[in-house]
């Protein structure tokens, strides 16, 4: 819980990364809205030092005042909707990784500054977050579509 902070009026998230780096990821209005209700309907919001989000059951322990375990972020929570959407793992490179790309791609389309998700994926290096920008493969960027005749 103590990684979900306020910072200038803004709710972020508090991310530990390669190297033991920390940043700090604003949350979006539509998550913001959906982690408030969900904290809500779980009733651990005033538990400081415990998990943010913690599994809704578990048949082996039977303890909830704990961390997701991250393989069940991708069996519980990545594959089963991902399957409601009709994709599933037959879908090449579908996986926890391929979702925060898209994320990435999806900025960058969007005319998101580079240098600034270059910081919100944590690369130390740029050239790692240019991999991700499609926006120069596009069709209609190609200068073909420039030219007048």
């Amino acid at each position: 819980m103590r990684d979900l902070q306020q910072r200038e009026g803004v709710l972020h998230f508090r991310v530990h990364g390669k190297g033991d780096k920390t940043r700090y990821i604003p949350v979006g209005l539509k998550a913001q809205r959906l982690i408030t209700e969900y904290l809500e309907a779980s009733k651990h919001k005033e538990d400081l030092e415990g998990a943010l989000f913690r599994p809704v059951k578990n048949n082996i322990t039977k303890t909830l005042e704990k961390h997701l375990h991250p393989d069940s972020v991708y069996q519980g929570i990545v594959k089963r909707y991902g399957a409601m959407v009709g994709i599933n793992a037959d879908v090449h490179g579908f996986c926890v990784h391929a979702l925060r790309a898209t994320a990435a791609t999806n900025a960058l389309a969007h005319n998101a500054d580079i240098a600034k998700v270059q910081e919100w994926l944590g690369h130390a290096n740029i050239a790692t977050t240019r991999l991700y920008d499609r926006r120069q493969s596009r069709p209609e960027e190609s200068p073909t579509f420039k030219v007048e005749y």
